[in-house]
């Protein structure tokens, strides 16, 4: 992944915790990073790594900073410059989740080894729709809830997530009944 997750993860445990607590968890991980560059690919392991630290400094399971990170990471990637192309993937809940792989298209010409994940929504109503969630990685699922709660903030709605099927107990992708309504 690239540092930009990383640099928003410590971010939001500084913002919430304190820099003391991220550099324990930094130690704790065993990375050896002083501070990670944004445009910059580490392995994956780096960031399960200080996702597991901070989930045993913090006292609650990794799902909850995942969740946490994802939910973060819109006002993240907004105060560091991608706000405008937030605004251009759509103008209501629903738009911005049918244009989230064409952003991660134009993301990717800043980030040449970018593997996003995949995303499409049918059923779509005013109120509900169905999310499909499609990603070669795996254990970042806890984070796609959080960003869609985040986006729910960013919009102003009170978001509803069930999910329905679940790669990790068989099926070949994730896929989330989702409701939304004015909060």
């Amino acid at each position: 992944m690239y540092g930009l997750v990383n640099r928003a993860l410590a971010e939001m445990v500084t913002a919430d915790h304190g820099a003391e607590v991220w550099q324990e968890i930094k130690d704790a991980s065993g990375i050896d990073v002083g501070e990670f560059h944004a445009m910059m690919p580490y392995p994956d392991e780096v960031t399960v790594g200080l996702i597991g630290a901070a989930s045993a400094r913090l006292q609650v399971s990794p799902s909850v900073v995942l969740r946490a990170l994802g939910a973060y990471w819109i006002r993240y990637t907004a105060k560091e410059g991608y706000g405008d192309l937030l605004q251009l993937a759509g103008g209501s809940f629903p738009a911005f989740l049918q244009n989230l792989d064409a952003m991660h298209a134009r993301v990717g010409l800043s980030f040449p080894e970018l593997q996003p994940p995949s995303f499409r929504c049918t059923d779509v109503t005013e109120a509900s729709l169905i999310f499909h969630y499609y990603s070669e990685r795996s254990g970042l699922t806890d984070m796609v809830l959080g960003l869609l709660e985040g986006l729910g903030q960013l919009f102003s709605l009170d978001v509803s997530i069930t999910p329905l099927t679940l790669k990790d107990a068989g099926a070949d992708h994730d896929t989330f009944h989702v409701t939304y309504a004015p909060l």
